[in-house]
Parts: structure tokens; sequence; C-alpha cells
């Protein structure tokens, strides 16, 4: 959907703004099964990371670890973000990878979606090194519950390691921001309050990257969610008569409220990324709706004595998630060895680098946040969470949602206009397929 097709592409943007001159050294080994520790034996591992990003150096250390613990050698490729394109093929010519990682879009839409990724639930039951717990113990159930199940029934063909969320970014040492919003606002009316609150003091409240719609669409999404409406289910329908739900109106009408009322910055419909997100970080706007790695990829823009904080639009039911993680492939020679890596892994002393060297939040409940991400640790921390959109896929953005967003957002059209058109073009969108 526009500037973030995937999620995944924005994360990793993140990582490497923040990444650490590594070497492209790899723990080697040649061929062999898994077995118990110090019993030897090796799997192959591809990483949607490349050497020199700092995720890889967590993952580094702790093959290492692993190696010394367990006798088991990794021999792991670097692969960065090509592997979405490789691992496909490779599973068709028989030279998969034993373990790959990369997040759980690709992973489902590149081999689980086909049955082609191995059921994790044995790992869920295996014991976390030194923690006298099972991987399900630390790893919550939510993770798992919102992803699509394979053709067999499972969600779990991937364990995650790393998650992205996204919410409204400000800088709560500003004191406009501070005096406007003493407590996060309850409802929709509240964020409004403090919206005008700033634009009496002459700050746009939003800043926003005009021609985005996968971001400036997340608004839309969050206040669906705040009205019981199901994305992936709204974008399913081929009659388009889910578009006629009073709460889908409701959502774009409040959506309408942001642009008429004047709280987007003003040219934000005639710039390009990054210059809103520039704008933000000097102060000229209060809000940027983004993804948890914003912090890492402005943490070099912001001013001295800048104190992130976070908010999702109000009424939101749940936050939404990404999930970065570990998935086996059906066919693996190694998987044994391979889940035992797995588990390793999910210790907190290891999974720990993901906060602290690569600057993301965890699945770990227990791992503190990085600074600056409290408040997005403190929203997954409810009983649910959600993909963005729902988990839409496909064709349905480009074909349906994406231009009819841009042009309400950009107030071309009017809220009532949007839910027409996107209803006609879903209507239209769904004939051709079939």
């Amino acid at each position: 959907m526009g500037r973030l097709p995937l999620p995944s592409l924005r994360i990793v943007g993140a990582a490497t703004a923040v990444a650490l001159a590594l070497g492209a050294t790899a723990c080697g080994s040649s061929g062999g099964s898994g077995g118990d520790a110090k019993s030897g034996g090796s799997f192959t591992y591809w990483s949607m990371w490349r050497a020199d990003e700092p995720q890889a150096q967590v993952l580094k250390a702790a093959i290492a670890d692993f190696t010394a613990s367990t006798g088991i050698k990794v021999d792991v490729n670097w692969t960065g973000r090509d592997i979405s394109k490789k691992i496909g093929p490779a599973i068709a010519a028989n030279q998969a990878p034993d373990l790959w990682d990369e997040s759980n879009d690709v992973i489902y839409g590149s081999t689980a979606s086909a049955g082609q990724a191995l059921d994790l639930s044995p790992v869920l039951d295996q014991q976390v090194p030194g923690e006298n717990v099972p991987v399900s113990a630390v790893i919550p159930a939510k993770y798992f519950d919102m992803l699509p199940k394979d053709p067999a029934g499972s969600n779990h063909y991937m364990i995650p390691y790393e998650i992205a969320t996204t919410g409204m970014y400000y800088n709560a040492a500003d004191p406009d921001i501070a005096a406007a919003m003493p407590s996060a606002p309850a409802d929709w009316a509240g964020l409004l309050k403090v919206c005008d609150a700033l634009k009496a003091k002459n700050k746009p409240c939003l800043a926003s990257e005009g021609e985005d719609p996968w971001t400036n669409g997340l608004y839309f999404d969050y206040l669906l969610n705040a009205g019981g409406v199901d994305v992936n289910k709204l974008s399913a329908d081929k009659s388009g008569a889910a578009w006629t739900d009073p709460a889908v109106l409701t959502a774009a009408q409040q959506v309408e409220q942001l642009v008429k009322g004047g709280y987007v910055i003003p040219g934000y419909d005639a710039t390009k990324y990054p210059a809103q997100e520039t704008n933000w970080t000097s102060g000229k706007a209060a809000f940027y709706m983004d993804g948890s790695y914003v912090t890492a990829e402005v943490a070099k823009q912001i001013p001295a004595g800048w104190k992130f904080g976070s908010i999702l639009p109000p009424g939101a039911k749940a936050p939404d998630a990404n999930l970065f993680g570990f998935a086996i492939t059906k066919k693996a020679k190694h998987a044994p060895a391979a889940e035992k890596f797995i588990a390793f892994f999910m210790q907190k002393k290891q999974m720990a680098g993901m906060a602290t060297t690569a600057l993301n939040l965890t699945p770990r409940a227990d791992i503190p946040a990085p600074a600056g991400l409290e408040d997005a640790q403190k929203a997954l921390g409810g009983a649910t969470v959600r993909l963005p959109y729902d988990g839409v896929a496909g064709g349905w953005p480009a074909k349906v949602f994406n231009q009819n967003l841009l042009d309400l957002w950009h107030g071309r059209t009017d809220a009532a206009q949007f839910v027409a058109k996107c209803k006609a073009d879903q209507v239209s969108y769904w004939q051709t397929q079939g």
C-alpha cells in the first residue's frame, strides 16, 4: 500500500540507519543432522538480514553461543531482503535452507499459504534453555492468534523474535503538546480538542507524507477497528454491501474531519517522503503516524531533549503488529537442529539484543523496550493484537483502496464519495477475479 507495501521494508530501513560496521563472517558447516547437546551436527539458515545490520550482529552472537553449547554448527547465509524471491524457487529445486527468517506476511505468502512451512507447535513445547519454562510461556499466544492459518489449520508456522507496531508518534517534551494533551485523549472528540489547542498555537496537529496511502490509511484502519469493522472481511465482500455499514462511513467522516479541520501540516499533499518526517522532527507538527521503527529512523535528526511518546487513534480496540521471526521449510533435512536453535534464541539473554542492539521491540514482555518505544510496548501489552489492515493482501489495496484513500486525504472527495467509490471499485475488482 504505497510507500510501505510491506511493513518489513521500513523496519529494515530503521535497522540499517542504526547499523554498526560488522564483518560478513558466518559460522560455516558441512552436512549432518541435529542432535542432543554437544552431539554435533548442523543445519542451514538463510537470514533476511544483511551481515552488516544490527539484527545480524545479535544473531551471529547467538549462533556462536549455540554452537558452543550444543556442538551444532549453523551454515548461515546473510541473504538480505531478496530472500523473499529466492525461497520459493529454492523449495521447488529442493535446495531450500532448513531455517529462514522474515516477516509474517512474507513467510505466509511464500511458504505457509501453500503448505510449505513446518508446523512449529513442537517448538512451543520445548524448554527455553536455562529458564525452566516452555517457549509458549515467553511468546504470548496472541501473536499467533492474529495470523492466517495454513492449509493444515496451523498458525504456528513462524516463531517471532521481533515486533513492529504503528501509532501516532510525538515529542512528549514539547511544551505545546504537553499543554494541549496532559493525558491521552479518551475519544475522537478529545483528539480533535488536542488538535484545536495546537492549532491555536499555530502548530499543525499532524505531519503526513501525503503521497503514502499506507501510513495515512492507518487512521482509517484504526478507526474501522474502533467501530468493530474488520478490514479483511470488508475487502472480501464481493457484493460491496459491507461498505454500507454505518461504522465505515463514520470512520471515513472522522478522517475527513482531520483534513477539513486544517489539522494536517500545510503542503503535505505536494511533498514526498521524507519531507514531512523532517518537518515533524523539527517540531513543525505534533504527531506523525508511522511504525515503531521511526524512533531509530530519525534518531540522528531529533534535537537534544526530545522524548518519544505514542498514542493510538482514540477508540482503537487493539494495536497492530508485524512479526519478524523464524520458519522452517516443510522438507527441511535437519529440522530438529533448527528447532533447537529457535528455542535457544528465545532466551531472554539472547533475544534482548533485538532491543538493545537493533533497537526494536520483541515479543517477550520481560525485555524492556528501547528508549522511545515504551508507549508502544505498553500498547502491545493488552490481551489482543491485530495485523495492519487486518491482514489484507493481494490486489485489493492497489485496485480499491490506495487512490481512493489519497483522494479523501487530499480533500478531493468527501467521506460519502470515498465510501461509494470504494464500494464500486471493490465490486469491479472482484468481478475481474472470477
